[in-house]
């Protein structure tokens, strides 16, 4: 019971890696927060993952989405211990036909809301004398991608913000790190064909893809005080894809 009696949200939780993470975090004691875009996933998620489960409908992109989102939970649980950092989306195309609406959008969810999100919860977390922020990277944010402009933008910069907001919240008693995952088992992944899948497979050490919980487990970590003395660290959940 790592986080026992804690209250954690999850951004992008209704599926996926932030799935398996309110998944974790509840088996673990926690108190958790889905917040998604997608309400038909998140009310379904929240049934699925019982009554230490609540779903709340936001758009990170929107800052008065994400205040509503942070109003509720102060309301409904008094405090917020954990923020995982976890939606994003993608909408690739190699750089000369990629339009700006597909990199502005990309930009809008995965970097700002992170920022929004974040913004959000500090007072709370300074108030309570702590907490712990927990920012999803991604490999192709540190080593880039074909076809990932955008979205490897927003994943390498979300390692600056990390290391930034480490040094600023840090004499608060706010933890903060990322978690860069490689080649993961989402639902997405799964309807690719066979063989690229299997190429996939092939370069990485570990010989197998990721699936959420390996990556869920990660953010348990961060989250749990095991960690309390890791800070401003972007930890590679990859299978050593790109060591």
């Amino acid at each position: 019971m790592r986080l026992n009696n804690k209250v954690a949200i999850i951004t992008g939780a209704a599926n996926g890696i932030g799935y398996a993470a309110a998944e974790r975090f509840i088996e673990e004691g926690a108190w958790v927060f889905i917040a998604d875009y997608d309400d038909k996933a998140g009310i379904l998620a929240a049934q699925q993952l019982g009554e230490n489960a609540v779903f709340i409908q936001v758009d990170v992109a929107s800052r008065e989405s994400v205040n509503q989102l942070v109003t509720a939970v102060i309301e409904q649980a008094g405090r917020i211990d954990i923020l995982v950092n976890n939606a994003g989306i993608t909408r690739d195309a190699m750089l000369t036909k990629m339009t700006e609406d597909q990199f502005q959008q990309v930009l809008d969810v995965n970097l700002t809301g992170v920022f929004h999100c974040t913004q959000e919860v500090i007072p709370y977390m300074v108030a309570a004398g702590g907490g712990k922020i927990i920012n999803t990277s991604s490999v192709s944010g540190v080593y880039g991608n074909v076809g990932q402009t955008n979205y490897a933008a927003t994943k390498a910069a979300i390692v600056g913000m990390t290391k930034t907001w480490a040094k600023e919240l840090g004499r608060k008693g706010i933890n903060v790190n990322a978690v860069a995952p490689g080649f993961t088992e989402t639902d997405m992944v799964k309807k690719m064909p066979e063989n690229i899948l299997a190429q996939m497979r092939s370069i990485v050490p570990l010989q197998r893809l990721g699936t959420p919980r390996d990556i869920a487990n990660a953010y348990l970590f961060l989250a749990s005080d095991e960690a309390s003395y890791v800070h401003g660290h972007t930890l590679h959940v990859d299978g050593a894809i790109m060591m």
